[in-house]
């Protein structure tokens, strides 16, 4: 292969060098230098020998571990009795089922009601004050009440003079004075039934005295005391009108 590989090369080189001397004999021997060494690749072939990988099993092809009984395959612990279908706690007696414990009692609130008996407040006759203050039946003390108009003072009254009105025993001064207050009573008798105007004022009945008297837009007013009158003019409109709103309901309210 060598002697070939020279030969070719020594044509191309006469043919390049065109006239060039080409020797006559080469010398066989000393052309191929690789021709005194022993081909290293002559010996035993390390391929040829016994595959080290043929002598031993294969350990691929020993029992496959995956190829033994799965282990997955073994009971499912799901597949068991299910603990969920077991008897059904809640499929038993319902507690709430049962006789309503509220059920067995007597409603207290069924029983008679002791607002629908009998109204004690209804059996009682309410009672009002007197609507003319008197002192054992005799009006104003028995102050004749036509005076205050005539005489502009308190003046004494006289049984000889005397009229039934209203519940009470009016005296007068003079049959005059008495016939005046008969063709007009509403007119002399004093207001609020003679009690205290001022305390009429305040919601309350008290009694009067005859010296402490007032006459207001033709109408007569006598306080409990000259004390308490004083009181009474700090405000004669405002508590006239208050008297106004409080009477007659102050006769019921003094009653109980």
């Amino acid at each position: 292969m060598k002697v070939r590989y020279l030969a070719a090369f020594a044509i191309s080189s006469a043919l390049a060098l065109g006239a060039a001397a080409i020797p006559t004999s080469f010398s066989s021997v000393s052309a191929n230098p690789g021709a005194a060494t022993v081909n290293p690749c002559a010996g035993a072939n390390p391929c040829a020998a016994a595959n080290p990988c043929a002598a031993t099993a294969n350990p691929c092809a020993a029992t496959n571990p995956c190829a033994g009984a799965n282990p997955c395959a073994a009971t499912n612990p799901c597949a068991g009795a299910n603990p969920c279908a077991a008897t059904n706690p809640c499929a038993g007696a319902n507690p709430c089922a049962a006789a309503n414990p509220c059920a067995a009692t007597v409603n207290p609130c069924a029983a008679a009601n002791p607002c629908a008996g009998a109204n004690p407040c209804a059996g009682v006759t309410q009672t009002l004050a007197p609507s003319i203050f008197a002192e054992d039946s005799i009006a104003i003390r028995g102050t004749d009440p036509v005076a205050y108009f005539t005489q502009g003072r308190p003046v004494e009254g006289s049984t000889e003079f005397a009229y039934e009105w209203n519940g009470a025993t009016w005296l007068f001064s003079s049959a005059l004075n008495r016939a005046r207050f008969i063709s007009d009573p509403e007119a002399y008798a004093p207001q609020y039934g003679g009690y205290c105007a001022f305390a009429a004022s305040e919601g309350n009945l008290a009694s009067t005295v005859p010296e402490a008297w007032t006459i207001v837009d033709g109408k007569l007013y006598l306080n409990y005391s000259l004390e308490v009158q004083q009181l009474w003019l700090r405000d004669v409109p405002g508590n006239i009108a208050k008297a106004n709103a409080n009477w007659p309901g102050i006769l019921a309210q003094a009653s109980r």
